[in-house]
């Protein structure tokens, strides 16, 4: 490796929201200080280059990821939030011919992470977790947890309503479910509490016809007396675009293609009706905090749920066979899902259900005492949830069953991707974009070559 060389490359700005500063968790980050990582609050995402090496750190909403390349003589890493970016800037300095997006890694969220840029092999990196909060210390009282976790969302929801401008209107994704709904009144609080209007906020559902969200939303805002503050999203097209959520999310799974293609649609019919709005909140997250999905859709039993407390926020965990390098796991690889369609759209999204503090409130749930079957683990956020809003805002909201967000869009008997047929997809679009770095040698660099970087 050749000495004195810069081989660091990043291409999206170190970001902070709802917490500490960018310059904050930069010193915190650069200096291996996980201690203070922890002590930090709010979302994150940062590299720092240092020494002979590169530190990262990321929470749950801000995805980051990396690539390392052969150049200058030795292994080069590129830091972005999308692999595309990543390998533009690749085709940029003519090394596309080494990049594949399965190379990528996807930085896990709540973990330091410390990539040393010498010898060959690349050294595998080092992890230090900075989010370790107590698990099942809570009471076995649902109310009291959920009045806990309600405090924790509203805090949540202060500091991120305390940077958006007075006076600019703010959406609500918002299907009448037990999360959206919880959001609705605890924003509405929160602006109040912050000496705002809380009719800034306004409610959206998406419609494609015949959905079950829509009517249960607008039932659900008319309990509520907000009907004013409500809006149905009708798109012209019908039809959910999953080609164009693959390429949005960088991802294959189904369940998270779909949910993609459902934000797609409901963003850009708000960007198209309200042009003006730039802040959009969701619910995002609420089911994992409460582990409130049904075990029969998947291979999990109640045991590998209770016994693995941040299963759904981090998948299996970094050291598992099924963990994967290049998309993470659990709500870390899934909320592209979510910060991919909202930006593309030009908006800010934001869950306060992703938020460490909320999430920690969560896990204080004993789960062992309180949740003996699957029904009732999917039961207790509807007996907790409704319990901490009513407890922190003084409204009583309904408890809606669970539904998945793409489920209740439109007809029940849509056809449903598999997971094969989504790889495909992203595998075909990959091989158009380097179809032309790959087949045009002038266009390629050696990895020993030393002129200077482009750009």
């Amino acid at each position: 490796m050749q000495s004195g060389v810069d081989r660091f490359r990043r291409l999206v700005e170190d970001r902070a929201v709802a917490g500490a500063s960018p310059a904050e968790v930069a010193a915190a980050v650069g200096s291996s200080d996980a201690r203070a990582l922890e002590r930090t609050r709010g979302q994150f995402a940062c590299a720092v280059q240092g020494g002979s090496g590169v530190r990262l750190a990321r929470t749950l909403a801000l995805p980051l990821r990396y690539f390392v390349a052969k150049l200058l003589h030795g292994p080069f890493l590129v830091v972005s939030d999308r692999m595309d970016s990543i390998f533009e800037w690749c085709a940029s300095q003519r090394i596309a011919w080494q990049f594949d997006p399965l190379y990528t890694r996807m930085l896990p969220a709540h973990y330091l992470v410390e990539i040393e840029q010498s010898g060959c092999p690349d050294p595998n990196p080092t992890y230090r977790r900075f989010f370790d909060p107590a698990v099942g210390t809570g009471p076995a009282d649902p109310e009291e947890l959920g009045a806990a976790y309600a405090a924790a969302a509203l805090d949540a929801l202060k500091r991120w309503l305390a940077h958006v401008p007075p006076g600019e209107r703010i959406a609500l994704a918002f299907s009448g479910g037990i999360d959206s709904t919880a959001v609705l009144l605890l924003a509405r609080r929160a602006l109040a509490e912050l000496g705002r209007d809380p009719d800034a906020l306004f409610a959206v559902t998406l419609d494609l016809g015949g959905g079950r969200d829509a009517d249960q939303a607008e039932r659900t805002i008319a309990e509520l007396g907000l009907a004013g503050r409500w809006e149905r999203l009708q798109p012209a097209r019908g039809e959910l675009d999953l080609e164009s959520a693959i390429r949005a999310i960088e991802d294959y799974r189904p369940l998270d293609v779909e949910c993609a293609a459902a934000s797609l649609a409901l963003c850009g019919e708000l960007r198209a009706r309200h042009p003006d709005v730039r802040w959009l909140l969701d619910g995002d997250g609420g089911d994992e905090c409460w582990k409130s999905y049904p075990l029969e859709d998947s291979d999990l039993t109640l045991s590998s749920v209770l016994r693995n407390p941040l299963l759904y926020h981090e998948g299996w965990g970094i050291d598992a066979i099924k963990h994967s390098l290049s998309f993470s796991g659990g709500l870390s690889r899934s909320y592209v899902r979510t910060f991919a369609p909202a930006r593309l759209a030009g908006l800010q999204a934001f869950s306060p259900f992703t938020d460490r503090e909320v999430v920690a409130a969560a896990l204080r749930a004993p789960l062992e005492r309180l949740a003996t079957t699957p029904e009732e683990l999917c039961g207790l956020k509807a007996r907790a949830v409704p319990a901490g809003v009513e407890a922190a805002t003084g409204a009583r909201m309904p408890a809606a069953a669970k539904r998945r967000f793409q489920d209740g869009l439109g007809r029940d008997d849509r056809a449903r991707p598999s997971k094969a047929w989504c790889k495909r997809v992203f595998l075909a679009q990959w091989e158009e974009r380097m179809r032309s770095a790959l087949e045009r040698p002038a266009t390629r660099r050696s990895g020993n070559e030393l002129a200077a970087l482009s750009g």
